[in-house]
């Protein structure tokens, strides 16, 4: 019996009707909003985006994340309709309402940190970002933040100052925010041990900046951009040492990390160390404007009245939809889901390595997973062009993928979690196929 297949192409990728609105684009959309893939979204659902021209892809990028309970699932829609069916603004600060509060609730106590937690809630990661660094500074008083090599978080200019990739994202920006710090990551495959970088923060303080004006060390579990680089044990309890010693603030930047993600509801249970504050963002919502810091209520509030907020921090529809997504992932068991992923996915991306030696490393956490492509095995040479090709080939068979990774020669793998066993064993043989076409 012929297997259904989720993928259904009905042109040439991409299509007449896709390439006349990017032509559109293109003269009235500013330039440095870059395209990732030219064919243009009429609809999606689940794990599926269908373009104008009818054509239906399955989607491995998940909205760089943010898409962890799938496109348009109808129980948020519901929620978010029914939410602005009643009102759709107030701000918070000026008329509060009981769905901003109860999402606090929620997400506070399922947050990896002890003791009294508050919340607060704004549009995007880089706001949770910038919000946390003004929280920290507020409770120590100090002003430097240290961040790390291959971090990403976020392009307004604090967040901007604590991201590393610098083309596209800093070339020609500056000056960027003072009192910004940069250390090593531990990055194993490139000789980077959580020993190693350890030892350059210790040296950090010695040489760049006491840790007495040091606010806040803000760190990802996982780095995004960077590659989806995992942070070792030793590190991440060194650094929660370390913060201890000097009166430091941890910030766990879990923006792509959370919601299930890495088959843990926070990337920071896999490690058994609390952050003092966590940013939360991308799958909070389904994709609707919504981020957040979660932290130890007593450096939440060590700030005035009116010191923090914002006319749109915590829309009502988007918090609405963010209630509803927690309640699928109860009752779809996504995070449990989210490690199944992960281990067919490793499976098969370790099979891959073992075919094509140009993939050098294989690595993340739950289904938070990437190959990374380099020349040769023995001289690590990143090889962003590979990784373009098999993006390219995976395209023309309909699968959406994006890399990753400061030379973008890794291609990480964010299908929404809501995935079925034969959708994603689809999409791993058309991944398989473009590998093939590109390396072969």
């Amino acid at each position: 019996m012929a297997t259904t297949r989720t993928i259904q192409l009905r042109t040439e990728i991409p299509g007449p009707r896709s390439r006349e609105i990017v032509e559109r684009a293109g003269r009235a959309v500013a330039k440095p909003l870059a395209l990732t893939f030219p064919i243009v979204a009429d609809s999606a659902r689940g794990v599926t985006i269908t373009d104008v021209d009818g054509n239906t892809f399955i989607d491995f990028a998940g909205g760089v994340g943010t898409l962890n309970v799938g496109h348009s699932h109808p129980d948020v829609v519901a929620a978010a309709q029914e939410q602005l069916d009643r009102f759709s603004h107030t701000d918070y600060t000026v008329v509060p309402y009981e769905v901003y509060v109860t999402l606090a609730e929620r997400l506070g106590a399922l947050v990896p940190i002890s003791g009294p937690v508050k919340a607060a809630f704004f549009n995007a990661g880089t706001e949770a970002v910038e919000n946390a660094v003004k929280f920290a500074r507020l409770a120590t008083k100090r002003s430097a933040v240290i961040c790390f090599e291959g971090a990403f978080h976020g392009r307004t200019f604090l967040s901007l100052s604590l991201t590393a990739k610098s083309k596209p994202y800093k070339d020609g920006l500056g000056p960027f925010s003072p009192e910004v710090y940069r250390v090593p990551f531990p990055y194993e495959y490139r000789g980077v041990t959580a020993a190693d970088a350890l030892d350059a923060l210790e040296r950090a303080f010695a040489e760049q900046v006491a840790p007495e004006s040091v606010a806040a060390i803000i760190v990802e579990p996982v780095q995004g951009e960077g590659g989806f680089v995992v942070a070792p044990q030793e590190f991440m309890a060194g650094l929660r040492a370390l913060c201890d010693k000097h009166g430091i603030v941890l910030i766990a930047d879990e923006v792509q990390t959370g919601f299930g993600r890495t088959g843990r509801f926070f990337a920071c249970e896999h490690y058994g160390v609390e952050p003092d504050l966590v940013c939360v963002a991308k799958s909070i919502a389904m994709g609707l404007p919504l981020s957040g810091v979660l932290g130890r209520a007593e450096i939440m509030d060590a700030g005035s009245p009116g010191a923090v907020g914002g006319t749109y921090v915590g829309n009502p529809v988007a918090q609405a939809a963010a209630l509803a997504v927690l309640d699928v992932f109860e009752s779809e068991g996504l995070v449990e889901r989210s490690g199944q992923i992960g281990e067919v996915v490793r499976g098969r991306m370790l099979s891959w390595q073992e075919r094509w030696p140009v993939i050098g490393d294989v690595r993340g956490l739950g289904a938070m997973l990437a190959i990374e492509f380099v020349s040769g095995s023995a001289a690590k040479t990143p090889a962003p062009e590979l990784a373009r090709a098999v993006i390219d080939e995976a395209l023309t068979r309909g699968l959406l993928l994006i890399s990753c990774g400061i030379h973008s020669n890794c291609i990480r793998e964010l299908a929404p979690l809501v995935i079925t066993d034969a959708e994603l064993d689809e999409a791993l043989g058309v991944w398989e196929e473009a590998l093939a076409a590109a390396l072969d």
